[in-house]
């Protein structure tokens, strides 16, 4: 006698996050992304949350659409953080156009990175490798990685064509509106040589993405370190780096800024490839990521010229809500993982 057909919704029949839950995912990446990229770092005071919807357009829209695109074509990390890296270069390039602009946001940027400036390139290799690195890690990579947590089938897309059409649409809009609002408060214009120099690098990082291999690398009979030791690698790497833009002469750091790449990448692509690699290894690296910019945010808020006061409450809210959402994905993921049948493999 055939088994009596379960009742429930879409979600709970399939294994697959039901529509409204979806987009409840990709409202929380909308949000979350400049939360992490500008609050949580220390760029914008707490003061100034009712700023986010300005933000969010372009920090949200952006992270929404780089996971789209690698999702619904069948890639993984890989391509994520290419797309990531162009998206850097969009947001820090023709957007607010800080990587050429010598006195943006009222800093004299070209004294600051005066000393790896180079003429041919046409900004400092320090400050380009400081827009990648933040931008990469911390306003694309860490917060898909946190709500994909909360996904059953992290590889599954969030969005149809009609809400990822939106998608763009709002981070189009949410662009040229910053980049608007830039140019009428920086009187600043780059060149067309710098434009199209920063054209060419972006549709390189986003034609490499497209590159990047559909399916994952088999994994190997080793085993996967444990989620613990690959978060505190993470956060050791994280801190190293924030550490040494502070302590290091300008072309020791910049070399030190490709050892700690070359170590962090390496280290990623060996550990994925080892048997047990999976969802929580991933929740584990951005959350080390996470942890770095709880107490980063405070050393950098100070540094913009926010008071005591203002730095350490935004830092204590923020790191407190840092760390319950930090929570409340590996919860999810123990859910998941405790209550579903095994995934197929996921690229990493």
């Amino acid at each position: 006698m055939p088994a009596p057909a379960r009742t429930g919704t879409v979600g709970e029949v399939t294994g697959h996050p039901a529509p409204r839950h979806r987009l409840r995912l990709a409202f929380a990446l909308f949000l979350l992304a400049p939360l992490v990229g500008e609050y949580l770092l220390g760029n914008q005071p707490v003061t100034a949350l009712p700023a986010l919807p300005y933000l969010a357009p372009l920090y949200g829209g952006g992270a929404l659409l780089v996971r789209e695109t690698a999702r619904r074509t069948g890639r993984g990390w890989p391509a994520m953080v290419l797309l990531g890296a162009a998206y850097a270069l969009i947001e820090e390039g023709p957007v607010d156009q800080m990587l050429w602009n010598p006195h943006y946001g009222g800093i004299d940027m070209g004294a600051v990175y005066a000393g790896t400036h180079l003429g041919w390139l046409g900004t400092s290799v320090a400050l380009l490798q400081s827009v990648l690195s933040m931008h990469t890690v911390w306003s694309i990579c860490v917060p898909i990685a946190l709500i994909e947590s909360f996904d059953r089938d992290p590889a599954r897309p969030w969005l149809g064509w009609p809400g990822l059409t939106v998608t763009a649409v709002v981070f189009v809009a949410g662009s040229v509106f910053l980049a608007a609002s830039q140019h009428g408060t920086e009187h600043f214009m780059a060149s067309r040589v710098q434009f199209a120099g920063a054209a060419v690098a972006i549709a390189g990082l986003v034609v490499l993405a497209f590159v990047v291999g559909r399916n994952p690398s088999p994994q190997v009979g080793t085993a996967a370190p444990r989620p613990r030791a690959v978060g505190c690698a993470s956060f050791g790497l994280c801190s190293l780096y924030w550490a040494g833009q502070a302590l290091l002469s300008p072309w020791i750091g910049v070399a030190a800024w490709f050892v700690l790449a070359g170590v962090a990448v390496a280290l990623c692509v060996r550990w994925s490839r080892r048997r047990g690699w999976g969802a929580a290894h991933r929740l584990a690296l951005a959350a080390g990521a996470l942890l770095t910019y709880v107490w980063v945010g405070f050393t950098h808020a100070l540094s913009l010229g926010f008071s005591f006061a203002i730095g350490l409450i935004g830092s204590t809210v923020l790191g407190i809500a840092a760390l319950l959402l930090l929570a409340a994905a590996a919860r999810a993921l123990h859910r998941h993982q405790a209550g579903e049948p095994a995934q197929p493999a996921v690229p990493v």
